[in-house]
């Protein structure tokens, strides 16, 4: 008898591993974020921008992930991942997950968010749906706007296949002269808005593409237009920048950045409609192969969503945020006075980033400052702290600053500000061909008098403000002699030449991070041992480091009760036998990005707390300049602990939780439960819970 296949796509791939496979893991991970735009409780425009983000980080995914794998498998590699897959096998089961997934990404927005937006006044109408009179109103637009900008591109018959760059969205249409069949590509400009407001009609809209499938006699007048169908192409977008010398690194990236959108093809997406023939034309044209292609029944292009969700209807919006503006940083004079006095601790983006904005600017307006040193990865197109930096420099200070090129698909920003730095007079540097420098640092050099003191912010997110609304991340200043001393050590060999082995409180890799954090989960199962308690709490971004997941076991197979709070990929399987049954995974996915690194250690009632930049991943092990750095204070530990850390356990309205078989589950609360959502709670009360008693109820459920 033939197997039964699992009701999950995929599933059958990775349920037997001792590990869950990265890819199958961020799948689960996109399809949390695609649940979120079929959430009601969601207010319906924010819904939208959850299928945005869907659509964009599939794409992405495809762009970096899928094609290394293409690579890998085309350069005959078959070592298995440490789940027991190989490429083959990988790319194989992606294209069972995310096939159906994108699928119920259109059934979404078709059936769900288009029929809603419709009753509140919003719509993306056809052209054929026109009274007359509006016709032509768009018609005339057409000429006017869009007629100039299109350029059909014959596909077959053709010399040679054109190019096709990635993600631009184009139409494939067949002509028929006679008996003959062509088959043509009109390429949808992208300068030209896609939703197109109907005059006078202030929520109403027609696609850009739609215009153009109804005005095709304009390009091909007097040929038959048999057939008009949307598809796009995604292109390999991950060129390393490896074995390059520190004076070719800027002329590298330019052309890094040239050549991502001459990337190879790694997917087409096509409407269902398109016929077998058009579909093998492109194909072959693009070089894939038939599992390369994805038939979607419904909208092409869902990234289109985030236009749509900026129409102005605030009832069907998030409530705005005012971040609390932490009255110990947020204000210049005493700002230093008060980090000296005690270290602060700030959770964006329920305390406000302006908290960080004032240290830089404190420091370039301060005449005892002397010196500033940071590392930028993701500093964004406007950045407040930048403007300061430059300040600082022309005002004769000495101004350091760490630019790490290679932040994907941040390149240009980030030599954009690298040459405003240097023209002002800074030092810029650019870190090291073969990693990234991923740490978030800032220290400040004051002339006090009582000497030379230091001043730092340790981050575990970019120093951009843009996504600092959006994201939940930690901040520590603090003046701590050594913390500052290591984080001097530390500049001097992102900037410099230095063969520093060791740091006093920072945890640091490559150096050393991943063998420290090893040590604290094998001391607590001593302490277990010992004791009979022992507790570790984590949350972070990723969890696919093998070392570490395997520490993570022997913890939970000696009796330590390990909760984590991952977002994205989790490769550790939670609830497993005399494996990891005292183990417990959650994922919360809100109106906000999760994205702090938190790593606690009760430690036989002397808990140890770190926060900072670092996953737990190979990459960011192996090949990244990564810090956790320890937070003191007691208040600010229970902080961490019962708010950010155990409270995520508590959440039984955005939070999942993993299984043993890899896939997760959304928490769902009990009759006599009363909701609880972390992300609104904090929004509601900012730094809330900083020195509260108790541990908020968390148990493994053992």
């Amino acid at each position: 008898m033939p197997a039964v296949r699992p009701a999950v796509p995929g599933l059958d791939w990775v349920q037997h591993s001792r590990y869950v496979n990265r890819e199958f893991s961020w799948l689960q991970f996109n399809a949390r974020v695609l649940a979120e735009a079929e959430n009601k409780s969601n207010p319906l425009l924010e819904r939208l921008k959850f299928l945005a983000i869907f659509e964009s980080n599939l794409d992405e995914f495809y762009m970096v992930r899928v094609s290394g794998i293409h690579e890998q498998e085309a350069s005959g590699i078959v070592e298995p991942t440490p789940d027991g897959l190989t490429p083959t096998q990988q790319l194989a089961m992606i294209a069972d997950v995310a096939r159906p997934l994108r699928q119920k990404a259109s059934d979404v927005w078709s059936q769900d968010l288009r029929p809603a937006l419709e009753r509140n006044g919003v719509a993306i109408v056809t052209f054929q749906s026109l009274a007359a009179p509006r016709q032509r109103e768009m018609t005339a637009f057409f000429e006017r706007t869009v007629f100039p900008l299109c350029t059909p591109l014959m596909l077959s018959p053709a010399i040679r296949f054109p190019f096709i760059s990635n993600r631009s969205l184009n139409l494939a249409v067949e002509l028929r002269e006679g008996d003959k069949t062509r088959l043509a590509r009109v390429k949808v400009p992208p300068v030209v808005p896609r939703l197109i407001r109907l005059p006078g009609r202030a929520m109403q809209f027609v696609l850009v593409e739609d215009l153009i499938a109804n005005h095709l006699h304009y390009l091909f007048p007097g040929v038959e237009v048999a057939a008009c169908h949307a598809f796009r192409v995604i292109r390999d977008a991950d060129f390393e920048i490896l074995e390059i010398e520190a004076a070719d690194l800027i002329s590298a990236i330019e052309r890094t950045l040239s050549m991502r959108r001459f990337g190879d093809p790694v997917l087409l997406e096509c409407s269902a409609g398109l016929g077998d023939g058009p579909v093998e034309t492109l194909r072959s044209g693009l070089k894939l192969d038939k599992e390369d292609v994805n038939r979607v029944d419904g909208l092409i292009g869902l990234d289109v969503m985030y236009a749509l969700a900026k129409v102005d209807k605030p009832n069907l919006k998030f409530r705005p945020h005012v971040p609390f503006a932490h009255a110990r940083v947020s204000r210049q004079p005493g700002l230093f006075a008060e980090i000296a006095r005690r270290d602060v601790l700030v959770h964006h983006p329920y305390d406000s980033f302006r908290s960080v904005e004032e240290f830089v600017a404190a420091a370039a307006e301060d005449p005892r400052v002397i010196g500033i040193k940071q590392t930028l990865y993701r500093a964004g197109t406007e950045s407040p702290i930048v403007e300061s930096l430059l300040r600082a420099a022309e005002k004769g200070k000495q101004v350091a600053v760490m630019v790490e090129l290679k932040a994907r698909f941040d390149e240009s920003n980030n030599l954009v500000w690298s040459r405003a730095l240097e023209q002002a007079g800074v030092h810029v540097t650019y870190g090291f061909s073969d990693r990234k420098v991923h740490c978030k640092l800032c220290l400040v050099v004051r002339d006090e008098p009582g000497g030379i003191k230091t001043y730092a912010h340790i981050g575990t997110g970019n120093y951009n403000p843009q996504t600092a609304r959006l994201y939940t991340d930690l901040g520590l200043f603090t003046c701590d002699p050594e913390v500052c001393q290591d984080i001097t050590e530390l500049f001097n060999y992102l900037t410099g030449f230095s063969r520093q082995s060791h740091y006093r409180k920072l945890l640091v890799a490559p150096l050393d991070l991943r063998e420290q954090i090893i040590e604290r989960i094998e001391r607590e199962v001593e302490v277990y041992r010992t004791t009979g308690s022992g507790r570790i709490l984590f949350k972070l971004n990723s969890l696919v480091d093998p070392e570490v997941i395997d520490a993570l076991y022997d913890a939970s197979e000696a009796g330590v009760e390990v909760g984590l709070v991952v977002r994205g990929i989790c490769c550790l399987r939670p609830g497993v036998r005399k494996l990891s049954d005292r183990i417990r995974v959650v994922s919360i996915v809100g109106r906000f990005l999760e994205h702090s690194r938190v790593y606690y250690f009760e430690n036989g009632g002397t808990p140890e707390a770190f926060i900072g930049s670092a996953d737990m991943m190979r990459r960011n092990l192996d090949r990244r300049i990564e810090v956790l750095v320890p937070v003191k204070d007691p208040a600010q530990i229970a902080y961490l602990r019962d708010r950010v850390l155990l409270d995520s356990f508590r959440d039984n309205e955005k939070a999942w939780e993993l299984g043993k078989n890899g896939l997760y589950r959304r928490v769902r609360r009990g009759p006599n439960d009363d909701p609880f959502e972390l992300q609104r709670v904090l929004v509601d009360h900012p730094s809330a819970g900083i020195g509260a008693e108790g541990d908020a109820g968390f148990t493994t459920g053992c």
